[in-house]
């Protein structure tokens, strides 16, 4: 999952060496967060006007988790 959403990130970010996702283990609700940290000049382009390309991204990654049998994940950017 981190390959995906480093995928969709690359595209859209001009710094792709400043893209940087870590990984939480599962918490007591078996929810895996990962955390999205680009550039502050790029920060803009991924979340995008009212956060639409935050969401998008967020909803890409449930559809891939669903697909690969994980059920609850969620994508903080930061």
């Amino acid at each position: 999952m981190k390959e995906l959403l480093f995928a969709i990130v690359a595209g859209l970010v001009d710094d792709q060496k400043a893209i940087e996702i870590t990984q939480d283990e599962p918490n007591e609700e078996g929810v895996i967060v990962f955390h999205l940290h680009v550039a502050e000049d790029d920060m803009g382009r991924v979340i995008g006007k009212q956060g639409r390309i935050a969401k998008a991204i967020r909803t890409i990654m449930r559809s891939g988790a669903a697909k690969n049998g994980m059920e609850n994940i969620a994508v903080e950017i930061g």
